[in-house]
């Protein structure tokens, strides 16, 4: 008797066991990913969300090198003769003119040697002029005529060479510019290999830097860049891409960029170094708020809302954004996502939209704008999610 009472114990316990189980996998099914409203179904109840529109926008990488910049014109001041000087008309840091006289040699001999010149030119156009003057009457013959035309040819050569060397005695500025340090005073002697001063034409800089290899073909001469020094609170400056070099470099595996950069406020310094910042763009995606962005088993997803319908789209994150996230999805520029109400949707759920945000395609032309005010966001963006 107490066996028959044990076994109906037992069946009674597994009994109980199964309706259990079953009803933990009626629930689980009930709350999966993959559970789908069919019409007409108790939860079917249309649900009112917030949307978004989904804009398109391109990918955006941002590169960051090291510049080294060199003024627009520089030159290291040589005399191109050898003497001792009698006048120095520079200063460190002064600013002088194209043709302006920086420096004298004694040229007294110079200055003799070009009268003589003269004095000998001057004597050969009057036998000249004699010789033509009598050249009919045959007094002279056109040998002696050809000879005294070829001794005018010859002074004149000699004048030439002679203001040409006084022209030497003097150094002058090759274009508008900033003078250096110089260490030349008056009365020491210079030669042709003596450095006399810098002159460095800083109106506009030319900053050179390196990239990879990879980004050879992303970016082209036009390119706009961002410019700023190490220091905390550095000058920012702007500046635009203008050549690149033939090759890379087969040992760093990188090619050279220079960009000109504009220097009319006299900031800069030619020599100085630069962070360098750039923005380039890549393949277009979609771009959706970052809070429409869904976890499931499959992958990220959005709900799509189509014919008033709730439609899960698998969206492979691309890049994060300040408040939106670029993703490879198959959606199409102006489809609806929800925004808001996404915890009550549901695959095939219905839907209806209570408002429609277009903050997406906003945020996307502002950052197009100012890429690098994008950069900081999204850096914000990543601190507060933990990335």
């Amino acid at each position: 008797m107490s066996t028959i009472k044990t076994g109906f114990r037992c069946g009674i316990s597994s009994n109980v066991a199964r309706l259990l189980l079953s009803v933990v996998l009626l629930g689980v099914t009930a709350c999966s990913d993959d559970a789908v409203l069919k019409p007409g179904a108790g939860g079917a109840k249309a649900r009112p969300v917030i949307a978004a529109k989904v804009a398109l926008s391109a990918e955006r990488v941002e590169v960051e090198a090291v510049g080294t910049s060199r003024a627009l014109q520089s030159v290291a001041m040589r005399s191109r003769a050898a003497g001792q000087v009698t006048e120095v008309n520079i200063a460190a840091g002064q600013k002088v003119t194209e043709g302006q006289v920086l420096l004298r040699l004694d040229d007294r001999d110079e200055r003799l040697a070009l009268r003589n010149a003269e004095v000998e030119l001057a004597d050969a156009e009057r036998l000249l002029a004699r010789y033509r003057q009598t050249q009919g009457s045959g007094a002279v013959t056109e040998s002696a005529l050809d000879d005294a035309e070829s001794a005018v040819a010859r002074a004149q050569i000699a004048v030439e060479r002679a203001r040409v060397d006084l022209e030497y005695q003097k150094v002058v500025a090759p274009f508008t510019g900033y003078i250096g340090l110089s260490d030349i005073d008056q009365g020491a002697w210079v030669d042709t290999n003596t450095v006399i001063t810098t002159i460095d034409d800083r109106s506009v800089l030319l900053v050179t830097f390196a990239l990879p290899e990879l980004l050879l073909g992303q970016i082209k001469p036009g390119q706009a860049i961002e410019l700023s020094t190490w220091r905390k609170g550095s000058v920012v400056a702007s500046g635009e891409v203008t050549s690149i070099d033939s090759r890379v470099d087969e040992d760093e595996r990188t090619f050279k960029v220079r960009a000109h950069v504009d220097n009319s406020a006299d900031i800069l310094r030619p020599g100085m170094s630069f962070r360098i910042a750039l923005s380039l763009m890549g393949n277009t995606y979609a771009l959706v708020p970052e809070v429409s962005l869904q976890w499931g088993a499959r992958g990220s997803f959005v709900w799509l809302i189509e014919n008033g319908l709730a439609e899960r789209k698998l969206a492979t994150i691309v890049q994060r954004r300040a408040g939106q996230v670029l993703v490879n999805s198959e959606l199409q520029e102006g489809a609806l996502v929800v925004l808001e109400g996404i915890q009550m949707v549901r695959e095939g759920q219905p839907v209806t939209v209570a408002e429609v945000r277009d903050f997406a395609s906003n945020t996307a032309a502002k950052n197009a704008l100012n890429p690098s005010m994008h950069l900081d966001e999204s850096e914000k963006s990543h601190e507060v999610n933990g990335e």
